[in-house]
């Protein structure tokens, strides 16, 4: 048996870049196009038997009738092509509001041929997919209201803690009424304790509804489809049964800047161990993500370009450089330069973050009524460091003595 399976696809995410003038699409949204475009001509061409979309079809539940246009298109490739096709419903597909129709519903209402959606934990045996010949134990997103309201729990701990129980016990029913002469498929869009978040960041229980790693790496799997992770990953690496995060089809923010894009295919045989061949997203939109400090006032554009990639790197990547500085140089920044500089980039972000000295504080055995104006006025343009200090020490004291002349 040959699966191909993806996730996380967010193909409406639009928040960089333009519009192609000719589709009027957002440009960023042809490029998650792009990549599930190249899944679907691949789950084509290779004559897999079974496609798995493990969920997250788009931002939000809500997504513009272009995009469910644009998604329906590429589903309907695969059900002409007669490729039994199962879309798991994820925590952007769903209301938090119980009852609401999800962002798939459609596939589900008009029932559309080789296509089943997955919005209900369930148990798939081969005449419930086109005769495949395996199981198919799916678990979508379980919404956090849809967990207060099953256990009855005001603290949002111990629900995860209940709920948690009661998807092991019903994993276990499932694996119990499956025949064992087959292969069974779980598919979860979840996190896992002891996945990595992108930037290293592990999944950490009790912070949300979380897939404990013995359920999920169960041997009686022969392989564990997963969702919701944007980071590429195989959380039982080197052991059987491969528990598999495809991660995102593309770049989604600057925390996945470092981060290739994949989706995988896999060989299933009962009684052998499962193959993974991780397969490249190539042409993915480059994200650039730069940091800087200035410790100069002068050259300072040449010193930032210096701190960007050459003109060739960046040309149609999106880049940000985020630059701290002392305050008072703000003025010699030039931002317009930078921006001609970088005109060859899809998009720039320049984030400038002016430091701001801690308040200078008066010496512990001093007291404030013991100090004249003129002796604040001097430790504070010290401790600001301001310019003209002397100049603008003399016009105070020239209004200074004005003012008790007056008096």
């Amino acid at each position: 048996m040959k699966l191909l399976h993806f996730a996380d696809a967010h193909i409406d995410m639009a928040n960089y870049g333009r519009h192609d003038p000719v589709s009027g699409l957002p440009l960023r949204v042809l490029d998650f196009l792009k990549s599930l475009d190249t899944i679907v001509d691949t789950a084509i061409e290779r004559k897999v038997d079974l496609v798995i979309f493990a969920g997250d079809a788009y931002k939000d539940r809500s997504p513009a009738p272009t995009f469910q246009r644009e998604w329906g298109k590429r589903i309907m490739r695969l059900s002409q092509a007669k490729i039994p096709t199962l879309l798991l419903v994820g925590n952007h597909d769903i209301s938090p509001s119980i009852g609401r129709a999800h962002a798939l519903q459609e596939f589900k209402t008009l029932q559309v041929p080789y296509v089943k959606v997955l919005d209900a934990p369930e148990l798939l045996k081969p005449e419930s997919i086109w005769d495949v010949p395996l199981q198919v134990i799916a678990m979508p997103w379980v919404a956090r209201s849809g967990l207060m309201a099953a256990t009855g729990e005001s603290d949002s701990t111990q629900a995860f803690s209940r709920i948690e129980e009661n998807i092991s016990e019903l994993i276990s029913g499932f694996i119990d009424e499956c025949d064992s002469s087959l292969p069974i498929i779980l598919t979860a869009h979840a996190s896992i304790e002891g996945a990595k978040f992108g930037g290293e960041r592990l999944v950490m229980l009790g912070n949300d509804l979380v897939l404990t790693g013995s359920l999920v790496k169960n041997p009686k799997f022969s392989y564990v489809a997963m969702g919701h992770i944007h980071k590429p990953q195989d959380v039982n690496e080197g052991h059987q049964p491969p528990v598999i995060y495809p991660g995102s089809i593309e770049r989604v923010d600057f925390g996945e800047a470092k981060e290739e894009r994949f989706f995988v295919i896999v060989d299933v045989e009962k009684g052998r161990d499962t193959e993974v061949e991780w397969i490249q997203l190539t042409g993915v939109r480059k994200f650039i993500d730069r940091r800087t400090t200035l410790k100069s006032s002068e050259n300072v554009t040449e010193f930032l370009k210096q701190a960007l990639p050459s003109p060739k790197e960046m040309s149609e990547a999106i880049i940000r450089l985020v630059v701290e500085y002392p305050r008072e140089w703000d003025s010699v920044i030039d931002e317009s330069a930078l921006r001609k500089y970088t005109a060859d980039a899809f998009e720039f972000h320049f984030i400038k973050r002016p430091q701001i000295e801690t308040r200078s504080r008066i010496d512990g055995e001093q007291v404030v009524s013991s100090l004249s104006p003129l002796d604040l006025l001097d430790q504070y343009m010290n401790s600001a460091k301001v310019t003209n200090a002397d100049e603008l020490k003399k016009l105070a004291q020239e209004i200074i003595s004005e003012d008790s002349s007056d008096t």
